[in-house]
C-alpha cells in the first residue's frame, strides 16, 4: 500500500537571510514547520533566533529569501500569528479580564463576546477568578499566563513565543511549561518557541533548531520521539541533553564567551 503524502508545510522558510548595517545576522536559513507542530529555536545570544521568529511574526522583513504562512508570504503581522514575550507587555491600565478582550475588541466583538472569549482563555490558563486583577496585583508567572491567555484570544493557528519564561524563577517556569504543554494538546497550534534553555526545549519540543552563530544559521535539527509526558531524570532525556549541550558549546566558544 502507498504511504501517505506528508502533511503541507504551516510555515515555510525558503533561503533566508538577514543584515543589520551590511552585518549578517541570519544567512541561508531553509525550514518546514508541520501544522500543530512544536518547535524550539535554541542557541546562545547573537545567534538569530529572534530575528527569525521577529520575521515569521511579521514585525521585520528578510534581506532575502521568503517566509510562507499558509503557503502565503509574510508581509507584515497577522491576528493568525499571535506573539508571546519575554516582558509580558500587558496594559498596566486594564484588568486581565480587558487585557486578554482587546485583541476580540479590536476585531470589532460585541462586549459581551469579548467577556466570553477573554474569560474562557483566563481559565484555560488556570487564571478563573483572577478576571478583574490588575497587572500590577499580579506575579510574574500570571502576568505571562494572562499574556499567553490575550494572544490566544485572537484566534490564531501560529503560537511565537520568544523566551516566554526566560524571565521567571525556576519553579514558576516548570509549571509554566506544564501547562503551555496542557494548553497546545488541548488547542493544538502550530508553535514556535524561542529559548536559551536545553533542558526547556527538550521538555516542550516536536523538534529542536539548534542555531549557529557569526552569522546565524541553522546547525543541526533533531525531531524528539521521547514520549510524553517527559521526566528530565530519564536517561534518554539526560543524554540527548549532553548531546545538545556539546552542540551550543561550539557555538558559545565562537562568541567569545567562558
Amino acid at each position: 500500500m502507498d504511504s501517505l503524502p506528508p502533511p503541507a508545510a504551516k510555515i515555510r522558510i525558503r533561503g533566508v537571510g538577514k543584515s543589520f548595517n551590511g552585518a549578517a545576522a541570519l544567512q541561508d536559513v531553509s525550514l518546514d514547520l508541520r501544522p500543530n507542530s512544536f518547535t524550539c529555536l535554541l542557541g546562545p545570544s547573537g545567534c538569530g533566533k529572534s530575528t527569525l521568529l521577529n520575521m515569521i511574526a511579521g514585525f521585520a522583513e528578510p534581506t532575502a529569501g521568503e517566509i510562507l504562512v499558509d503557503d502565503r508570504p509574510v508581509s507584515g503581522p497577522s491576528a493568525d500569528r499571535g506573539v508571546v514575550f519575554q516582558e509580558y507587555a500587558l496594559f498596566p491600565w486594564r484588568t486581565a479580564l480587558d487585557n486578554v478582550a482587546f485583541g476580540p475588541m479590536l476585531r470589532g466583538q460585541s462586549r459581551a463576546q469579548q467577556r466570553e472569549v477573554a474569560r474562557r482563555y483566563l481559565s484555560l490558563v488556570g487564571l478563573a477568578g483572577h478576571e478583574d486583577k490588575y497587572p500590577g496585583n499580579l506575579s510574574g508567572g500570571m502576568k505571562q499566563r494572562v499574556a499567553i491567555a490575550r494572544a490566544l484570544a485572537n484566534g490564531p493557528s501560529v503560537l511565537l513565543m520568544d523566551e516566554p519564561f526566560g524571565a521567571l524563577d525556576a519553579q514558576t517556569r516548570e509549571v509554566l511549561q506544564d501547562e503551555l504543554l496542557r494548553i497546545w494538546e488541548q488547542d493544538r497550534k502550530t508553535v514556535v518557541f524561542v529559548t536559551h534553555s536545553i533542558s526547556e526545549s527538550i521538555f516542550l519540543a516536536d523538534r529542536i533548531v539548534v542555531m549557529a552563530t557569526r552569522p546565524g544559521a541553522i546547525k543541526e535539527v533533531i525531531d524528539l520521539d521521547l514520549p510524553r509526558p517527559r521526566e528530565r531524570s530519564d536517561p534518554a532525556f539526560t543524554a540527548l541533553e549532553r548531546r545538545i549541550k556539546q552542540l551550543v558549546r561550539v557555538e558559545v566558544e565562537k562568541l567569545g564567551v567562558t
